[in-house]
């Protein structure tokens, strides 16, 4: 990405072939992307199982069909990252979240929402 531009996100709600989550961080011009199948944590569970897959098209940002639909969009930054663990916020349509993406071996990570909210 540009300095000036933001990098985008997307979170599919996707039904088919079982209903779960799809998010998808744009990165060095595609969609880094983890099928989360609870969805985002949220205040009540701090954490869900996040599968990482194959990249995406960056076309997939606006991407919408009949079983798969855009349940959160805008843009995310990163704070801090290592071999392990990626904490990010982002960015979306009601607000700003901050996560931690921390892998757990194989494809398999962790998908926090951080306690720190600021």
């Amino acid at each position: 990405m540009s300095g000036a531009e933001a990098a985008r996100f997307v979170l599919h709600d996707h039904r088919r072939p079982s209903p779960h989550f799809d998010l998808r961080l744009e990165e060095d011009g595609v969609l880094r992307s983890w099928a989360v199948p609870k969805g985002l944590p949220d205040d009540s569970r701090r954490d869900r199982l996040a599968i990482a897959v194959d990249d995406h098209d960056l076309d997939h940002v606006a991407y919408e069909e009949e079983h798969k639909s855009i349940a959160d969009t805008g843009t995310w930054e990163e704070h801090s990252r290592d071999v392990r663990r990626l904490v990010f916020s982002l960015h979306g349509r009601d607000g700003t979240r901050r996560y931690a993406l921390i892998h757990t071996g194989g494809t398999q990570w962790l998908l926090h929402l951080t306690k720190d909210q600021s």
